[in-house]
């Protein structure tokens, strides 16, 4: 890596050898003959302008390139590269320019321009060039140096940005994907892949690419940027390429990494969290709801289902996503945070897909599991405490119970409390009136008893989920049985203790009229609940379940029950069996 000079300097200071014949020149009037009218003894060089980095100087036996005016004293000119159009690209120091020129071009920068002023015996002496230079001619030349290497030279690497985090380094046998603009030594650009709108795609070391650019990019992370300098003999040598890089040009290459991989990579994990308690680790053939940010290797941020306020909600190891998402979220814990990268070979290949991720990109997905199940899983119940006297009924079908709950995902998010009613909830067992997990996992408790439960969707809201309940979520209850009943049989609303009085509707018509209202019925039933002798259905208002009776009863709906139209269930029962018969 060669210095840079510090950006207060304007000026390099001269070489001894410069210093003399800048002296020499100031002595002799920048050139012309000296006071005592003696000729030149050596080379005059006027730096007139020199740029602020110079990483290197002209030596002896360095390739050069570069532009020139030839002129006599008087202003005439006798040659110039710039007529031509075409640059003097030759070896400096070894003979094969006039004498004044190999000494004049020592200690040039890139982008330095001079004014050398060689006497006749450092040019063409008494001899001259027929037709074009006369004897014992002063020449003039106004020269600027646009490129210049050695044999010796190798690839100069200089790192402008390395990213904090490096997955991995490039490889021979990689394939990369990079932007880059390319100049000459002196600041010229041929190329470029921005103007194009996409990044350069290639594998190294594998011929592809110029010898100097897959020595350069080897060991860049991606998000890297670089500075590459390529002698010729390392890019494209004598014959250049095109109208746009010259025969014998170095190159100079600002590369900035988007992505690497190998064919040969396989999906690369990286645990990022992992709670603790991981009971469970997903397995093909799960449903998983997952949030995720996906990226490429550069950090450009292609999809999120964050943005979306909504999980992504797939099986696993079926087909249904990516082959390297349905390999990456296999082993995962439910909560944990998870980076998947995935090699495009495992992901969208070498067209890509829409207009964010482009052909054979890297891509990165940092995963948080929400939670995952399988459609084959039952009520996972776990016992948190139990009343410390002995329990001889627990809970069963059919039963009235009061339970207090709390629910919520499994990523923690709260959703429903009884505690938020200040009373617990209600409900008959088997009546359909909770989702079918919870109501599996309220069964066998004894009353003070403290469960966890964990409801698959299917057993719970499904797929479309309920208001505050997402799709295909899971769910979990913290319940605890604070009372029990005994039930009815289904379709009863009453119940008898032992069996009814043989008088039912005698004891039933109080004013003995042969008529029973509302009243009289609702007072002899109220009467058979407070004695002990029958109960009504758990869990309703009593007045209503008394109410619905004598509905049933009145069956001519006149608003009083007659003796022909009083008949328990169990007779009703066995009536329509024999009607059935």
């Amino acid at each position: 890596m060669f210095p840079a000079e510090s950006p207060s300097h304007t000026f390099r200071p001269l070489s001894l050898l410069q210093s003399l014949l800048l002296l020499q020149a100031l002595g002799r009037g920048l050139g012309r003959a000296s006071p005592a009218g003696g000729p030149l003894e050596d080379v005059v060089i006027e730096r007139y302008h020199v740029p602020r980095s110079c990483p290197r100087e002209v030596q002896m036996g360095d390739f050069v390139r570069y532009h020139y005016n030839g002129t006599f004293e008087d202003g005439k000119k006798f040659d110039s590269s710039y007529d031509r159009s075409t640059l003097v690209a030759i070896v400096v120091g070894v003979g094969r320019l006039i004498t004044g020129m190999d000494r004049g071009l020592m200690g040039m920068c890139v982008n330095e321009r001079r004014r050398l002023i060689v006497p006749p015996h450092l040019g063409y002496g008494s001899i001259g060039v027929a037709g074009l230079i006369p004897p014992d001619a002063t020449l003039y030349f106004d020269v600027v140096l646009l490129d210049v290497w050695n044999k010796a030279d190798t690839v100069q690497v200089s790192i402008l940005l390395r990213p904090p985090h490096c997955p991995r380094m490039v490889q021979d046998t990689d394939f990369v994907r990079y932007h880059y603009n390319g100049t000459l030594l002196d600041g010229t650009t041929f190329d470029t892949s921005y103007s194009r709108g996409g990044t350069y795609d290639t594998y190294v070391g594998s011929g592809w690419l110029i010898k100097g650019m897959d020595q350069g990019l080897l060991g860049m992370c991606p998000g890297e940027r670089r500075k590459i300098i390529i002698p010729p003999f390392l890019a494209y040598g004598e014959k250049g390429y095109g109208t746009v890089i010259p025969p014998q040009a170095s190159l100079v290459f600002h590369v900035l990494l988007i992505d690497v991989h190998n064919p040969k990579d396989t999906v690369q994990l990286e645990t990022l969290e992992l709670p603790p308690g991981c009971v469970r680790r997903a397995k093909a053939g799960d449903f998983m709801r997952y949030h995720y940010n996906g990226s490429l290797m550069d950090g450009t941020l292609f999809d999120s289902s964050y943005s979306r306020n909504h999980t992504y909600n797939t099986y696993i190891g079926q087909g249904y996503i990516i082959p390297g998402m349905d390999q990456g979220l296999q082993g995962v814990c439910i909560g944990e945070r998870r980076r998947i990268t995935v090699p495009p070979h495992l992901a969208y290949g070498e067209n890509g897909t829409g207009d964010k991720i482009p052909g054979s990109a890297v891509l990165i997905f940092d995963v948080h599991v929400i939670d995952f199940h399988n459609p084959a899983d039952p009520v996972e119940i776990k016992t948190l405490s139990r009343p410390p006297e002995s329990c001889n009924e627990t809970s069963k079908l059919g039963d009235f119970i009061r339970y207090h709950y709390n629910c919520s995902l499994l990523d923690g998010t709260r959703l429903f409390s009884s505690h938020d009613f200040g009373a617990p909830q209600e409900a008959t067992l088997g009546a359909n009136k909770v989702i079918e997990g919870l109501d599996t996992g309220l069964q066998g408790m004894c009353v003070g008893e403290r469960r966890q439960l964990v409801v698959p969707p299917h057993l719970a809201h499904g797929e479309s989920g309920a208001r505050g309940v997402p799709g295909s979520a899971v769910l979990l209850f913290e319940v605890e049985l604070v009372s029990r009943e005994d039930g009815l049989p289904t379709g009863y609303l009453f119940v008898w203790h032992k069996d009814p009085p043989a008088s039912l509707f005698e004891d039933m018509d109080l004013n003995k009229d042969g008529e029973v209202p509302p009243e009289e019925f609702s007072s002899f039933i109220k009467a058979q609940v407070n004695e002990g002798k029958g109960r009504l259905m758990p869990g309703q208002d009593p007045e209503k379940t008394i109410g619905d009776m004598f509905q049933n009863q009145d069956r001519n709906q006149d608003g009083k029950i007659t003796a022909e139209e009083l008949k328990l269930k169990s007779d009703e029962d066995q009536e329509r069996v024999h009607e059935e018969l």
